[in-house]
């Protein structure tokens, strides 16, 4: 006969006090964590029917072999402890889980149990994604400062400090970078009764001031690492020009500003080794397409080719010669093939090479030319002694080239302006 006070599984009939799951549709219906974990039926019980945990206060989670014996009571205390206490308050913790426990017990347990051990495994990820760090240390680490070691304060003399608005022992400027940024925490509190919508709105405050305190170390990074406060203070230009190994051509430094938006994205070293790299790509392909000139010449050793050099060079020297010799023909030709129209009629030699080539322009003989011209200077001279007269210019000068016949003796001279 059962004893009294015992409670058994009904399925498997085993002893069932310390933790056992009741049927909340069928009476005296009462199974084990096995059976309950199976989905036994049994009558009209089904597996799908609501159930209630009752535990004795003796059931061990952890099974009877865990160190301390902790119940599910105090399994339960502790996990409300940690959520209402935090982390590292094993005084306060230990204090609501009882007084059967000391801060050391507490402190071991949670550790060894639920950090160490297979919950703990099971629960947190070998990383941690959207892990809070602090986005203001230059190595990312966690939010204590005294973790973290600092880069050297800029290198500048107090008074440049003074004009930067600089604090070497903080690495901070008066001026930061989107100043008004911790307006958005600096009203944020935490309070039990916050709604969800209430707590959603204060992470999201808190998500935007982190990335403003990203974006401002991303700032200072870059300014670091480029160099540019000293830039700005006109003191890295001769300390780069020591630096240079080579001298930067006009092309590559009008390049370096065009790709200047990638100094977002890369490092001064790994920019400078970009263009270092471009500029040996360049003198490699140089090198090659001189190598394959060599063989198409049929050069095929590298002791031929200074003999071939000196030779090419002299060659082109010739032809450089030839070429300006000819030039200076062609230029002369080109002079005298510009009159051979007129070159043959009568009055040519009487002309200036503009008039030749003003009669060469207007299709018109010297001989005419000179008829006009002498008619026409005739009659300004008659009207500047105040004589009458009445041009009478050849019927072959039309008004077109009348025009263009007396702006050429004004611009000459040989005619006034006013006459014209």
């Amino acid at each position: 006969m059962a004893e009294l006070g015992k409670k058994y599984c009904v399925y498997c009939l085993a002893e069932v006090s310390p933790l056992r799951f009741r049927c909340t549709e069928c009476q005296d219906i009462e199974l084990c964590p096995e059976c309950f974990s199976a989905g036994a039926e049994i009558g009209h019980h089904r597996r799908y029917h609501g159930y209630q945990l009752v535990d004795g206060g003796r059931f061990t989670p952890w099974g009877p072999e865990a160190e301390g014996g902790w119940t599910s009571r105090e399994e339960q205390l502790l996990l409300d402890a940690i959520e209402q206490f935090g982390f590292g308050n094993w005084e306060d913790m230990a204090a609501h889980v009882g007084a059967s426990r000391t801060p050391q017990e507490v402190m071991e347990h949670y550790v060894s149990m639920y950090i160490h051990g297979n919950l703990g495994k099971a629960c947190i990820p070998d990383t941690i994604p959207n892990r809070v760090t602090d986005h203001t240390c230059p190595s990312g680490g966690p939010l204590s400062p005294s973790l973290t070691t600092p880069l050297p304060p800029l290198d500048i003399s107090v008074a440049e400090q003074q004009q930067l608005g600089y604090m070497p022992l903080r690495d901070d400027y008066e001026v930061e970078y989107d100043q008004d940024a911790e307006a958005l925490v600096s009203g944020l509190s935490v309070n039990y009764d916050d709604e969800d919508v209430e707590i959603e709105l204060k992470r999201a405050h808190v998500d935007m001031y982190v990335r403003k305190l990203r974006e401002r170390q991303r700032r200072k990074d870059i300014a670091r690492d480029y160099s540019l406060v000293p830039a700005f203070l006109g003191k890295d230009k001769r300390e780069r020009e020591k630096a240079a190994k080579r001298k930067i051509t006009k092309e590559e430094r009008e390049l370096r500003l065009k790709l200047r938006p990638l100094y977002q994205f890369m490092s001064c070293k790994e920019f400078d080794d970009l263009f270092e790299n471009m500029h040996k790509e360049k003198m490699l392909r140089a090198k090659i397409r001189e190598l394959q000139r060599y063989r198409r010449n049929g050069i095929t050793k590298m002791e031929e080719s200074a003999e071939y050099e000196a030779a090419r060079h002299k060659r082109e020297k010739r032809k450089e010669n030839r070429n300006s010799a000819g030039a200076k023909r062609g230029r002369e030709d080109a002079k005298d093939g510009e009159f051979a129209a007129i070159e043959n009629l009568p009055g040519f030699e009487l002309l200036s090479d503009r008039e030749k080539a003003l009669c060469s322009s207007l299709n018109l003989s010297p001989a005419r030319y000179v008829t006009a011209k002498t008619i026409i200077i005739k009659d300004h001279l008659q009207k500047r002694q105040g004589i009458p007269s009445k041009s009478r210019l050849p019927s072959y000068l039309d008004k077109v080239l009348k025009k263009r016949i007396l702006t050429f003796l004004t611009e000459s001279g040989w005619i006034a302006r006013d006459a014209s």
